[in-house]
Order: C-alpha cells, then sequence, then structure tokens
C-alpha cells in the first residue's frame, strides 16, 4: 500500500523561467488581454446602446462576447502573476474554480455559436416568419438554456475530475485542464475518460452537424436569391459567424484531438493558448470587421 495525502493545491507550469522570457510574456499577454476585454466590452456596450441593434442577431452576440470575457479572465491574469511573482502555485479551490469556469465558458462559446446558427437560418431560410420565431421570449429562453446547460456540463466534469485522488502536484500546463490533471490522478481514470470523451463526442458532434446542416439550408436559400445585392447582405451576416465558428473548432481539435506525434509540453502549452486565448481575442475583431452595421454602429 502507498501511503496518500491529500492534495492542497497545484503547481501550474509558467512560459519560461528567464526572468527577460516572463517579463516579455507578461508584457504580451497584458495586451493581448487588455485588447480581449476592450473588443468585447466596447461590443457589448455597443449593441446595448444602440436601438438599431436591438435584434436577436446581436443579442446572441452580446452573450457570446460575455462568455469570452470570462473565458479569457479564467486562465490569462493567473498565468501573468506567476510570471511576476515565479509562484506557480494555485490552490485546490482555485483550480476547482478555474476549471469549472472555462468548462462553462467553452461550452456556452460552443451553445451560442449553435444558437446564433439557427437565428441565421430562420432569418434567410424564413424571412416573413422571423419576427414570430425569433420573439423576445423565444431569445431569452434559448440563451439561459445556453448558459445553464454549460454550467450544469460544467459541474459534472469538474466534479468527475476533482474526485480523483493526485500523486503529484505539478500540472503541465499554464491552467488547471482535464487532460493534464486526469494525467497525475493515482486512482483509475478510465471511468473519467470514458465520460469526457463520449460526452465531447455527442456534444462536440451535435454543434458541428447542426451547424453544418443550417449552412446547408442558408447557402441553398441564398444561391436562390435573383438580387446581387441581397446575396451580399445575406452573406455579410453569415461570414464572420462562420468565420468565429472555424476557429473556435479548430482550435479546440488541435488542443485535444491532435496525433500523439504533435504532442509536446511546448506545444501543449502553445495549443492551449490558441484554444483559450485566440478566440475571445479574435471574435469581436471578426465581427466587427465583417459587419458594416456593427461599424457604423460603433
Amino acid at each position: 500500500m502507498v501511503n496518500e495525502t491529500a492534495v492542497t493545491g497545484f503547481f501550474l507550469t509558467g512560459f519560461s523561467d528567464v526572468r527577460e522570457l516572463q517579463v516579455l510574456f507578461v508584457a504580451v499577454f497584458l495586451c493581448i488581454y487588455l485588447a480581449a476585454l476592450m473588443g468585447n466590452f466596447l461590443l457589448i456596450l455597443t449593441v446595448a446602446q444602440n436601438q438599431s441593434l436591438h435584434s436577436p442577431m446581436y443579442f446572441f452576440l452580446a452573450n457570446l462576447s460575455l462568455s469570452d470575457v470570462f473565458y479569457i479572465s479564467a486562465t490569462v491574469p493567473k498565468s501573468m502573476v506567476i510570471s511576476v511573482t515565479n509562484n506557480k502555485w494555485i490552490s485546490f479551490s482555485g483550480c476547482v474554480m478555474q476549471n469549472f469556469l472555462v468548462i462553462t465558458c467553452a461550452g456556452a462559446e460552443s451553445s451560442f455559436l449553435c444558437v446564433m446558427a439557427y437565428d441565421r437560418y430562420v432569418a434567410i431560410c424564413h424571412p416573413l416568419q422571423y419576427m414570430i420565431i425569433m420573439n423576445w421570449n423565444a431569445c431569452i429562453q434559448m440563451a439561459a438554456a445556453s448558459w445553464i446547460c454549460s454550467l450544469m456540463n460544467a459541474a459534472l466534469n469538474t466534479a468527475n475530475t476533482f474526485r480523483l485522488q493526485f500523486c503529484t502536484s505539478s500540472i503541465n500546463q499554464f491552467f488547471c485542464d482535464i487532460p493534464q490533471l486526469l494525467m497525475i490522478s493515482c486512482t483509475d481514470t478510465s471511468t473519467s475518460f470514458v465520460i469526457i470523451l463520449v460526452e465531447t463526442f455527442i456534444v462536440g458532434s451535435f454543434f458541428f452537424v447542426y451547424i453544418l446542416a443550417s449552412y446547408v439550408f442558408i447557402f441553398s436559400a441564398v444561391f436562390k436569391i435573383p438580387s446581387a445585392q441581397a446575396k451580399y447582405k445575406a452573406f455579410s451576416t453569415c461570414i464572420p459567424h462562420l468565420t468565429v465558428f472555424s476557429l473556435f473548432l479548430s482550435t479546440a481539435v488541435f488542443s485535444y484531438f491532435r496525433p500523439k506525434s504533435l504532442s509536446s509540453p511546448v506545444v501543449d502549452l502553445l495549443a492551449a493558448v490558441l484554444y483559450t486565448v485566440l478566440p475571445p481575442l479574435l471574435n469581436p475583431v471578426i465581427y466587427c470587421l465583417r459587419n458594416k452595421e456593427m461599424q457604423m454602429a460603433m
């Protein structure tokens, strides 16, 4: 039998132990973090302050920006503190909360991208019934369902992960990520791994197939429109959403489903940065650059 002591916290991986590189990392990530906050808060305020943007599409976009704010705030500030203080310690409760927030925000991001695809489908394929189907009660219910389902999913996965016993306190990642936590567990993780794999496959497949099917109907309807200007207007509201979805999907797939031959501590670290930092930073930029109505409102 092996003597086990309760783990009271974890040591996260820093990006470098060289002081000059730590300062550079803090400077770069502080700029990225402030840019992401400014972009997302500006988008939320623009939607809130402009009556012309009080529509379902921008309501869901504001919710997406809110999830992005929480998403990047769950990981980047702590990693900057680690570089500034050179103290890599995070408490057990802090690790639980960080893990919970990351899963919640990733789930909310996926849910709102799915809801926004449905919104575009109704707007383009059923324009005469749009205001009836996408009334404010329905929009609020879909937004609430997205947040509640994301919170429940995060609670399930977090509880499933932190019920385990851990052999060591060192996590090979800059935040409390489930795959890295499973790797340092003393207990059998096969059940936890199967639960995560099955849930990720089912939920991810549903979101992917739903959004793909929505855009098949959308593009088939757009190509039937005789007016070139109407086609351009329809595409201008769809392309930003499709770009954001592709960005989120590609970074997530590369982070968690890449071949083992491409896996190493450095690659794992950079992949996690792409997955947790890039979407919150680029989402408001993509929507502002591709949406003239948003540009005029700003």
